[in-house]
């Protein structure tokens, strides 16, 4: 069954905001990709950016679910038999809302490690930038890039079976 004019309109809205999270997703997994020794700074400012990015384009996306009148109240009007698919999403939104947050910590504390151990040693070492978290930074955004991925497919998937359209977002 196609979505009337009103769902349409809604669904374009998601569709174009679930490609801004995943341009915010890509350029996240490309800052923490990058090489990190000799190029600390440069790399945390791009991970922290990256990770902000993400964070707003994120707390974006619940609104636009959850909302008053977001999609998930809408996928439960038009097919009820979704229900527990769009409260598992929900859920799935306040664990990815707190990795989102704890990888921010973790970020802030590595930074001021670093900024700690270049007031006497100049640019850390491949090793004190490990010790000071920055292989903790990815193996955290790491997680939270997976996670993600699987949140944005359980989506998508449910999408389609109330309204048999792919708001994809990747193009």
């Amino acid at each position: 069954m196609e979505p009337d004019a009103e769902s349409g309109a809604h669904l374009s809205e998601v569709r174009r905001r679930r490609a801004e999270l995943y341009e915010s997703i890509t350029a996240l997994e490309h800052a923490l990709a990058a090489p990190v020794p000799g190029r600390q700074k440069r790399w945390a400012t791009r991970v922290a950016e990256a990770l902000e990015e993400l964070s707003d384009d994120f707390r974006d996306h619940v609104v636009l679910m959850e909302g008053a009148d977001g999609l998930n109240k809408r996928l439960i009007r038009r097919a009820p038999r979704l229900a527990h698919q769009v409260d598992s999403l929900t859920r799935e939104h306040a664990a990815l809302s707190q990795l989102i947050g704890e990888l921010s910590t973790l970020v802030e504390h590595a930074q001021g490690s670093m900024e700690r151990g270049e007031s006497t040693r100049g640019e850390p070492s491949a090793e004190e930038a490990i010790e000071g978290g920055w292989d903790e930074v990815r193996v955290l955004g790491n997680k939270l890039l997976g996670a993600l991925s699987g949140h944005r497919q359980r989506g998508a998937d449910m999408v389609y079976e109330a309204y048999a359209v792919d708001i994809g977002g990747q193009d």
